[in-house]
C-alpha cells in the first residue's frame, strides 16, 4: 500500500537525522522533509538524501524564497514544501525538476499554486479548513489534484479527512519532537501507519 504520509522533522539535528529517517522508512513512511528553520537543515537533507536515496523522497520544508530552492537541490533533495503559496518558489522548484507542495488555504491560493505547476496542495493549517472545508474545495479543484492536510490532522481524524477526499497528510510533532530517540520515532510512526492503513482500507 502506498502511504501518503510526509514526516516533518522540525528541529532535527544532522547528527541524529539518519537514524531517525531510517526508523521512519522501516515503518513505511518514505517522504521526509526537514524544515529550513531546523539546525543546519541543508546538511540534514544531504545526509538523508545520501543515506536513504532510492528508499525515500527527501526534501526541505518551510521554504519561503526561491533562493532557498537550489541549495536543497544541490545536496540531493527532491521535495520542496512551504507554509505559503509563493509562485516564485513553485516555479523555481519545477525548473529544477523537484516536487512542489506549497501551502494553501483558500480557493484563490489553490488555483494560483496549480497554475504555476504545483504537484500537490498542502492545506495548512488543516485545522482551520477542516474536512468539511476540503470537501467543498474538492468540488471545484481539478480531478486528480493531490491534497495534503497538515496541522490538525492525525490518527484521531484520518477517517474524516479521507471521507472528504484528502490524498495524504503531513505529520510533525506527533511523529517527531526534538529530543526524541529513533526508537521513540519508530514507535510513533508504527502506530500512525497502522491507523492509516486500517482507515484507508475500511
Amino acid at each position: 500500500m502506498s502511504r501518503e504520509i510526509i514526516a516533518i522533522l522540525r528541529g532535527v539535528r544532522p547528527d541524529e537525522v539518519l537514524e531517525i529517517g531510517s526508523a521512519l522508512v522501516e515503518t513505511g513512511i518514505d517522504q521526509i522533509e526537514v524544515p529550513m528553520n531546523s539546525p543546519d537543515p541543508l546538511r540534514s537533507v544531504g545526509i538523508l538524501a545520501n543515506g536513504l536515496g532510492g528508499r525515500a523522497q527527501i526534501g526541505a520544508g518551510t521554504v519561503l524564497t526561491a533562493d532557498d530552492v537550489a541549495p536543497v537541490h544541490d545536496v540531493g533533495g527532491t521535495l520542496i514544501v512551504s507554509p505559503d503559496c509563493n509562485p516564485d518558489v513553485i516555479t523555481r522548484t519545477k525548473a529544477l525538476g523537484m516536487t512542489s507542495y506549497p501551502g494553501v488555504l483558500t480557493p484563490s491560493e489553490c488555483f494560483l499554486a496549480l497554475r504555476h505547476g504545483a504537484d500537490g496542495l498542502k492545506f495548512f493549517p488543516g485545522s482551520l479548513l477542516g474536512p468539511e472545508g476540503l470537501k467543498a474545495l474538492r468540488a471545484v479543484l481539478p480531478a486528480g489534484t493531490r491534497t495534503y492536510a497538515v496541522g490538525g490532522a492525525g490518527p484521531e481524524n484520518f477517517a474524516d479527512w479521507f471521507a472528504a477526499g484528502v490524498t495524504g497528510f503531513g505529520i510533525g510533532s506527533a511523529l517527531y519532537k526534538p529530543g526524541m530517540s529513533p526508537d521513540d520515532v519508530a514507535r510513533r510512526a508504527a502506530e500512525i501507519v497502522t491507523t492509516y492503513e486500517a482507515v484507508k482500507l475500511s
